[in-house]
Protein backbone atom coordinates (compact mmCIF):
# COMPACT_ATOMS: atom_id res chain seq x y z
CA UNK A 1 0.00 0.00 0.00
CA UNK A 2 1.32 3.43 -0.96
CA UNK A 3 1.63 5.78 1.96
CA UNK A 4 0.91 9.46 1.56
CA UNK A 5 3.22 11.80 3.40
CA UNK A 6 1.25 14.09 5.74
CA UNK A 7 1.11 17.76 4.81
CA UNK A 8 1.39 20.02 7.83
CA UNK A 9 0.36 23.63 8.09
CA UNK A 10 2.58 26.41 9.43
CA UNK A 11 0.40 29.17 10.79
CA UNK A 12 2.97 31.01 12.96
CA UNK A 13 0.35 32.46 15.26
CA UNK A 14 1.84 35.20 17.40
CA UNK A 15 3.61 36.68 14.39
CA UNK A 16 2.22 39.47 12.21
CA UNK A 17 1.47 37.72 8.92
CA UNK A 18 1.82 39.16 5.46
CA UNK A 19 -1.28 38.38 3.38
CA UNK A 20 -0.89 38.31 -0.40
CA UNK A 21 -4.07 39.40 -2.22
CA UNK A 22 -4.31 38.52 -5.90
CA UNK A 23 -6.83 37.92 -8.67
CA UNK A 24 -7.21 34.76 -10.77
CA UNK A 25 -10.83 35.35 -11.81
CA UNK A 26 -11.92 36.07 -15.36
CA UNK A 27 -15.17 37.60 -14.07
CA UNK A 28 -14.66 41.37 -13.66
CA UNK A 29 -14.22 42.40 -10.03
CA UNK A 30 -15.90 45.74 -10.65
CA UNK A 31 -13.44 47.54 -8.41
CA UNK A 32 -9.89 48.83 -8.19
CA UNK A 33 -8.09 46.00 -6.43
CA UNK A 34 -5.25 48.19 -5.14
CA UNK A 35 -7.77 50.54 -3.54
CA UNK A 36 -9.70 47.65 -2.09
CA UNK A 37 -6.59 46.08 -0.57
CA UNK A 38 -5.84 49.43 1.08
CA UNK A 39 -9.40 49.55 2.43
CA UNK A 40 -9.12 46.00 3.81
CA UNK A 41 -5.85 46.97 5.51
CA UNK A 42 -7.65 49.83 7.22
CA UNK A 43 -10.52 47.47 8.11
CA UNK A 44 -8.05 45.09 9.77
CA UNK A 45 -5.99 47.74 11.55
CA UNK A 46 -8.76 50.07 12.72
CA UNK A 47 -11.67 47.67 13.24
CA UNK A 48 -10.51 44.08 13.75
CA UNK A 49 -7.23 44.50 15.61
CA UNK A 50 -8.67 46.48 18.58
CA UNK A 51 -11.22 43.69 19.10
CA UNK A 52 -9.36 40.47 18.26
CA UNK A 53 -5.68 41.50 18.43
CA UNK A 54 -4.92 40.01 15.00
CA UNK A 55 -2.71 42.44 13.04
CA UNK A 56 -1.70 41.68 9.46
CA UNK A 57 0.03 43.33 6.50
CA UNK A 58 -1.96 43.08 3.28
CA UNK A 59 -0.14 43.41 -0.03
CA UNK A 60 -1.39 43.34 -3.61
CA UNK A 61 0.49 40.64 -5.56
CA UNK A 62 0.18 38.70 -8.80
CA UNK A 63 0.38 35.31 -7.08
CA UNK A 64 1.47 33.48 -3.96
CA UNK A 65 4.29 35.09 -2.00
CA UNK A 66 6.88 33.09 -0.09
CA UNK A 67 5.92 32.58 3.58
CA UNK A 68 2.76 34.70 3.21
CA UNK A 69 -0.88 33.91 3.82
CA UNK A 70 -3.17 34.55 0.84
CA UNK A 71 -6.56 35.79 -0.33
CA UNK A 72 -7.25 34.80 -3.93
CA UNK A 73 -10.15 35.82 -6.16
CA UNK A 74 -11.40 32.94 -8.33
CA UNK A 75 -14.45 32.49 -10.55
CA UNK A 76 -16.00 29.39 -8.95
CA UNK A 77 -15.15 26.40 -6.78
CA UNK A 78 -14.61 24.40 -9.98
CA UNK A 79 -11.82 26.79 -10.93
CA UNK A 80 -10.18 26.26 -7.55
CA UNK A 81 -9.99 22.52 -8.22
CA UNK A 82 -8.82 22.96 -11.81
CA UNK A 83 -6.04 25.38 -10.86
CA UNK A 84 -4.99 23.34 -7.82
CA UNK A 85 -5.88 26.00 -5.25
CA UNK A 86 -6.35 23.76 -2.27
CA UNK A 87 -6.60 24.29 1.46
CA UNK A 88 -3.25 25.97 2.11
CA UNK A 89 -0.71 28.14 0.30
CA UNK A 90 2.31 26.34 -1.24
CA UNK A 91 4.21 27.02 2.01
CA UNK A 92 1.41 25.64 4.18
CA UNK A 93 -0.07 28.94 5.34
CA UNK A 94 -3.76 29.95 5.53
CA UNK A 95 -5.55 30.54 2.23
CA UNK A 96 -8.93 32.21 1.68
CA UNK A 97 -10.77 31.87 -1.63
CA UNK A 98 -13.34 34.42 -2.85
CA UNK A 99 -15.50 33.13 -5.71
CA UNK A 100 -16.34 36.15 -7.85
CA UNK A 101 -18.75 34.61 -10.38
CA UNK A 102 -20.66 32.73 -7.68
CA UNK A 103 -21.00 35.82 -5.48
CA UNK A 104 -22.00 38.25 -8.23
CA UNK A 105 -24.47 35.76 -9.75
CA UNK A 106 -26.19 35.63 -6.37
CA UNK A 107 -26.42 39.43 -6.28
CA UNK A 108 -24.25 39.61 -3.18
CA UNK A 109 -21.49 42.08 -2.33
CA UNK A 110 -18.03 40.94 -3.36
CA UNK A 111 -16.31 43.26 -0.87
CA UNK A 112 -18.45 42.04 2.02
CA UNK A 113 -17.66 38.44 1.08
CA UNK A 114 -13.92 39.13 0.83
CA UNK A 115 -13.75 40.96 4.16
CA UNK A 116 -15.84 38.14 5.69
CA UNK A 117 -13.22 35.58 4.63
CA UNK A 118 -10.40 37.83 5.79
CA UNK A 119 -11.64 38.41 9.33
CA UNK A 120 -12.49 34.74 9.80
CA UNK A 121 -9.04 33.70 8.59
CA UNK A 122 -7.40 36.11 11.04
CA UNK A 123 -9.43 34.89 14.03
CA UNK A 124 -9.16 31.16 13.27
CA UNK A 125 -6.43 30.59 10.65
CA UNK A 126 -6.29 26.81 11.12
CA UNK A 127 -10.11 26.45 10.91
CA UNK A 128 -10.06 24.29 14.04
CA UNK A 129 -11.23 26.43 16.95
CA UNK A 130 -14.38 25.35 18.79
CA UNK A 131 -16.13 26.35 22.00
CA UNK A 132 -18.98 25.30 24.23
CA UNK A 133 -22.29 27.14 24.07
CA UNK A 134 -26.00 26.94 24.89
CA UNK A 135 -26.15 23.23 23.98
CA UNK A 136 -23.53 21.58 26.17
CA UNK A 137 -23.62 18.47 24.00
CA UNK A 138 -22.47 20.46 20.99
CA UNK A 139 -19.32 22.33 19.95
CA UNK A 140 -19.63 25.69 18.21
CA UNK A 141 -17.25 26.83 15.46
CA UNK A 142 -15.22 29.96 16.21
CA UNK A 143 -16.31 31.78 13.05
CA UNK A 144 -16.16 35.54 13.37
CA UNK A 145 -18.63 36.61 10.68
CA UNK A 146 -21.11 33.79 10.02
CA UNK A 147 -23.67 34.73 12.72
CA UNK A 148 -23.92 38.26 11.26
CA UNK A 149 -23.57 37.33 7.59
CA UNK A 150 -25.77 39.79 5.71
CA UNK A 151 -24.94 42.56 3.26
CA UNK A 152 -27.47 44.81 5.01
CA UNK A 153 -25.19 44.84 8.09
CA UNK A 154 -22.15 46.03 6.17
CA UNK A 155 -20.36 49.29 6.92
CA UNK A 156 -18.03 51.27 4.70
CA UNK A 157 -14.28 51.70 4.93
CA UNK A 158 -12.72 53.98 2.32
CA UNK A 159 -15.95 53.69 0.37
CA UNK A 160 -15.99 49.87 0.29
CA UNK A 161 -18.55 47.74 2.12
CA UNK A 162 -17.07 45.55 4.86
CA UNK A 163 -18.63 42.73 6.81
CA UNK A 164 -19.97 43.03 10.30
CA UNK A 165 -18.20 40.65 12.71
CA UNK A 166 -18.73 39.33 16.20
CA UNK A 167 -16.68 40.05 19.33
CA UNK A 168 -15.07 37.48 21.68
CA UNK A 169 -17.90 38.26 24.13
CA UNK A 170 -20.29 36.60 21.66
CA UNK A 171 -18.93 33.22 22.78
CA UNK A 172 -19.18 33.99 26.53
CA UNK A 173 -22.44 32.32 27.48
CA UNK A 174 -22.40 33.87 30.96
CA UNK A 175 -22.99 37.35 29.51
CA UNK A 176 -26.42 38.88 30.10
CA UNK A 177 -28.42 40.32 27.17
CA UNK A 178 -27.40 43.91 26.35
CA UNK A 179 -24.63 43.76 28.99
CA UNK A 180 -21.82 44.50 26.54
CA UNK A 181 -21.07 44.76 22.83
CA UNK A 182 -21.30 41.48 20.92
CA UNK A 183 -20.60 42.60 17.35
CA UNK A 184 -19.03 45.56 15.59
CA UNK A 185 -22.31 47.08 14.41
CA UNK A 186 -24.00 46.55 17.78
CA UNK A 187 -26.87 44.53 16.29
CA UNK A 188 -26.35 41.37 18.38
CA UNK A 189 -27.92 41.62 21.83
CA UNK A 190 -26.87 38.38 23.53
CA UNK A 191 -24.30 35.57 23.29
CA UNK A 192 -24.76 33.09 20.43
CA UNK A 193 -27.57 35.12 18.86
CA UNK A 194 -27.84 34.49 15.11
CA UNK A 195 -29.17 37.39 13.07
CA UNK A 196 -31.67 36.86 10.25
CA UNK A 197 -29.07 36.49 7.48
CA UNK A 198 -26.54 34.56 9.55
CA UNK A 199 -25.86 31.05 10.69
CA UNK A 200 -23.74 29.08 13.15
CA UNK A 201 -21.71 25.96 12.43
CA UNK A 202 -21.98 23.27 15.11
CA UNK A 203 -20.57 19.81 15.72
CA UNK A 204 -23.35 17.69 17.15
CA UNK A 205 -23.83 13.92 17.42
CA UNK A 206 -20.69 13.22 15.46
CA UNK A 207 -21.42 15.45 12.48
CA UNK A 208 -21.29 19.08 11.35
CA UNK A 209 -24.48 21.04 10.92
CA UNK A 210 -25.57 24.65 10.43
CA UNK A 211 -28.27 26.36 12.47
CA UNK A 212 -30.01 29.49 11.23
CA UNK A 213 -32.36 32.13 12.58
CA UNK A 214 -34.65 32.11 9.54
CA UNK A 215 -36.21 29.60 7.18
CA UNK A 216 -35.05 31.71 4.24
CA UNK A 217 -31.41 31.40 5.29
CA UNK A 218 -31.83 27.66 5.80
CA UNK A 219 -33.14 27.30 2.25
CA UNK A 220 -30.34 29.50 0.90
CA UNK A 221 -27.65 27.39 2.59
CA UNK A 222 -29.22 24.22 1.20
CA UNK A 223 -28.95 25.49 -2.37
CA UNK A 224 -25.59 27.25 -1.98
CA UNK A 225 -22.44 25.78 -3.49
CA UNK A 226 -20.54 25.02 -0.29
CA UNK A 227 -17.45 23.51 -1.89
CA UNK A 228 -14.20 25.13 -0.76
CA UNK A 229 -16.09 26.93 2.06
CA UNK A 230 -14.59 27.14 5.54
CA UNK A 231 -17.39 24.96 6.92
CA UNK A 232 -16.33 22.24 4.49
CA UNK A 233 -12.66 22.74 5.34
CA UNK A 234 -13.49 21.97 8.98
CA UNK A 235 -14.43 18.44 7.95
CA UNK A 236 -10.96 17.75 6.54
CA UNK A 237 -8.47 16.22 9.01
CA UNK A 238 -5.29 18.35 9.31
CA UNK A 239 -3.13 15.61 7.80
CA UNK A 240 -5.27 15.71 4.65
CA UNK A 241 -5.03 19.45 4.07
CA UNK A 242 -3.54 20.07 0.63
CA UNK A 243 -1.05 22.74 -0.34
CA UNK A 244 -1.69 24.81 -3.43
CA UNK A 245 0.52 24.92 -6.49
CA UNK A 246 1.61 28.28 -7.90
CA UNK A 247 -0.06 29.18 -11.19
CA UNK A 248 0.55 31.89 -13.80
CA UNK A 249 -0.65 35.26 -12.56
CA UNK A 250 -3.67 37.17 -13.84
CA UNK A 251 -3.90 40.91 -13.39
Amino acid sequence: MTRTRPVFAAFDQGQIPTIAVFNQATTPLGLDLDAFVAAMQKFVTDCVVPVWGTPARLVRTTGFRKNAWAVVFLDTADQANALAYHDLTPDGFPLSKVFVKTITSAGASLTVAASHELVEMLVDPAINMLTTGPDLKSAYAYEAADPVEDDSLAFKVNGFKMTDFIYPSYFEIFRKPNSTKFDYRGKVKRPFQILAGGYQIMFRNGKWTEITASAAKKRALKHEDRREHRSEERKIPPERRRRSKPRPSRR
